[in-house]
């Protein structure tokens, strides 16, 4: 990204936690993580658990508990139950010593020290293994919420196994022997210092334990993720101690991954998750590849010149209704949304060879994106603030609730891709316009995909995107029991999809490249997470049948309700992963058989409602991905679009399929 970017005015926020308290001294120089999957640790009250696959992990000013979660399943919700299985402290807590504190973070690991009890945990994501450094030598105390049913010790006292009435087996593993007792519920130790892992045997499979055996001594400390080429994500693990790192991947990894001579992948060792089964994979870097995704302007395969006359005449109607000083909202997202629909009409009107309508277009553009950029909107603006560092909004620096939580870094990436969706479409009609609000426009864009050097910008690194599990989390400085959250995927879509634009539209070719792969990957990450296709094995029966499409994705748990509307709205399920219409949503519906599948679920829904035209709009423009004579009459007959949408956007996606 630019570091040429336009410093917003600065404001104090008055709604934001202060995160002192929770990150070292040393990491509150640098901007700071606010969707990311430790999250729950540094925000009040730091009490909620976060799932680090394949371990749900809580933590205190003492001790850290472990849970490998059972999954439970129901038709509306599929969701991990932590119960703390172990829990690890000193004996005595030193109570003089400072609260626990994230000491470091990277990509995919956080490190979380608990000076209390001598205790520093390297939690990488995806390890077996839970690993802890006992910094001085001190006696450790081992709870557990069930009974200990055994406790056995090997190899020269540096292998214990543990088995709980609960049928839970758990491996100890010690850097050197540690003299171990128990009672019912609880193992302590004598004086120790040095490393001790934990991992759980899953299913207490006995072959499992061979495999945890030999890769016992190699840990991760961090892990950084590094986007060099278009469409590959390296991922590099930094280890300590011989031997070869065992890690799990994910279903989506398992698809990406390269089978090359640097790792190898072992199929039958697996833990379960809230995402699918997650398999051993062996080796320090790994390589994840996804298809190249077309970034274009206008519909990939184009509009037959016999369909223009239908969309001209919707062009010429909905050109002309556009009039900036009827906007009542001062709402972020519902104004950007306005921006995003007229910058499509521009965009059509150039598909379909209507220039005279693109001048009244590019007038509406300038008059609704500039007073945002250049600080003069009444009522609201974007502002900068340096306690986390990054943009709020003015309601937002005083009200959590205000801009749907834009202020405590709620969406940023649904607001702020609507505004440079515009942006790019203006940059793209008027060069010069584009130049003169370059820096502002970086600003916004840097604000959310910010790639750069973690310590040195006026933001964090990828303030949505996680590349663990290769999409957005939306929710942002808000403690939940679930962990983060993102319910519309084709909207984090959008907002790589304009970054991409605006790539194009500036000639930047690192921004595009950086737009499309984050683009890429949150379109499969969606594919294989929230589309619930017929026959997909990924969750429960009982969760499957009954829902097509997910609502919110949590780190912990799948809910088939959404945040504004009840699981019983097929058509706002449908909805909300379809906005807005775009030809990219031609690759993140690529697959004609789940559009059917997805439409023929939620068109009953439909039946005998009023006020539902909008919804209806996102049903029928799938509809025409099958069936497009059907879809294209049924749009004809509406009477209203979503206010994203409009009449010559449907035209133009129904004639352009």
């Amino acid at each position: 990204m630019s570091s040429s970017s336009f410093p917003f005015p600065q404001t104090q926020s008055t709604v934001l936690p202060d995160p002192s308290t929770y990150f070292s001294p040393n990491l509150l120089s640098s901007p700071l993580p606010t969707n990311s999957f430790f999250q729950n640790f540094v925000i009040p009250n730091g009490s909620q658990p976060e799932y680090i696959h394949p371990y749900l992990i809580q933590s205190s000013n003492t001790s850290l508990s472990a849970s490998y979660p059972i999954l439970f399943f129901t038709a509306a919700v599929l969701y991990q139950v932590f119960v703390p299985d172990l829990t690890i402290s000193a004996s005595q807590a030193y109570p003089n010593q400072h609260n626990r504190v994230v000491s470091s973070y990277s990509d995919l690991g956080v490190t979380l020290d608990i000076p209390s009890s001598n205790l520093r945990f390297f939690l990488v994501r995806g390890s077996p293994f839970i690993t802890a450094y006992v910094t001085k030598p001190t006696s450790l105390s081992i709870t557990t919420n069930h009974t200990i049913v055994s406790l056995t010790s090997s190899d020269g006292n540096t292998k214990h196994t543990l088995l709980l009435n609960n049928t839970q087996t758990w491996l100890i593993y010690t850097s050197s022997p540690i003299y171990l007792n128990h009672v019912p519920s609880e193992v302590t130790s004598k004086p120790f210092s040095g490393i001790v892992r934990l991992a759980v045997l899953p299913d207490s499979n006995p072959k499992y334990a061979a495999v945890l055996d030999k890769f016992s001594s190699c840990y991760p400390v961090s892990g950084d993720a590094a986007i060099k080429k278009p469409f590959r994500v390296m991922y590099k693990w930094q280890t300590k101690q011989s031997g070869d790192l065992l890690m799990l991947a994910h279903p989506l990894h398992a698809k990406l991954l390269q089978r090359d001579r640097e790792v190898t992948v072992l199929y039958d060792f697996k833990y379960r998750s809230v995402d699918g089964d997650l398999i051993g994979v062996v080796g320090d870097s790994w390589v994840l590849e996804t298809d190249p995704i077309p970034v274009t302007w206008h519909s990939n395969r184009g509009i037959k010149k016999g369909s223009y006359g239908e969309i001209v005449s919707a062009l010429v109607k909905d050109v002309k209704e556009l009039n900036s000083s009827a906007i009542t909202t001062n709402s972020s997202y519902f104004y950007g949304k306005l921006v995003g629909r007229a910058a499509r009409l521009a965009l059509i009107a150039e598909e379909v060879s209507f220039r005279k309508a693109i001048p009244k277009v590019t007038r509406f553009l300038k008059e609704t994106i500039e007073p945002w950029l250049d600080g003069t909107f009444k009522g609201n603006g974007f502002l900068y603030e340096s306690k986390w560092r990054g943009l709020v909004t003015k309601q937002g620096s005083t009200d959590s609730a205000a801009d749907f939580g834009f202020g405590i870094y709620n969406d940023h990436h649904f607001h702020l891709g609507y505004f440079l969706y515009g942006i790019a479409v203006l940059a793209k009609i008027d060069p010069v316009w584009g130049q003169k609000y370059k820096s502002r426009a970086y600003s916004l864009v840097t604000d959310f995909m910010n790639l750069g050097q973690r310590y040195n910008s006026d933001y964090p690194r990828l303030r949505n995107f996680d590349l663990y599990k290769l999409h957005s989390w939306a929710a942002g400085l808000t403690e939940f029991e679930d962990g983060r959250n993102q319910e519309s995927t084709s909207e984090a879509v959008n907002a790589y999809y304009a970054a991409a634009l605006m790539g194009l539209a500036y000639r930047d070719t690192r921004l595009v490249a950086t737009g499309s792969t984050l683009l890429a990957l949150e379109i499969r990450a969606a594919q294989t997470w929230w589309h619930v296709k017929v026959g997909d094995n990924l969750y429960d029966e009982d969760f499957s049948k009954d829902n097509r499409i997910v609502g919110i994705l949590w780190a912990n748990k799948r809910d088939s309700k959404l945040w504004w509307a009840a699981a019983e709205c097929r058509e706002c399920r449908l909805s909300i992963q379809v906005l807005p219409l775009l030809p990219v949503t031609e690759t993140l519906f690529s697959d004609a058989v789940y559009a059917k599948e997805l439409v023929e679920w939620t068109l009953p829904s439909l039946k005998n409602k009023t006020n539902v035209e909008g919804w209806k709009g996102f049903t029928y423009a799938l509809q025409g991905i099958y069936d497009k004579n059907t879809a294209l009459k049924k749009i004809r007959e509406l009477k209203g679009f979503d206010d994203g949408n409009s009449f010559s956007n449907l035209l133009w996606w129904i004639h352009s399929r």
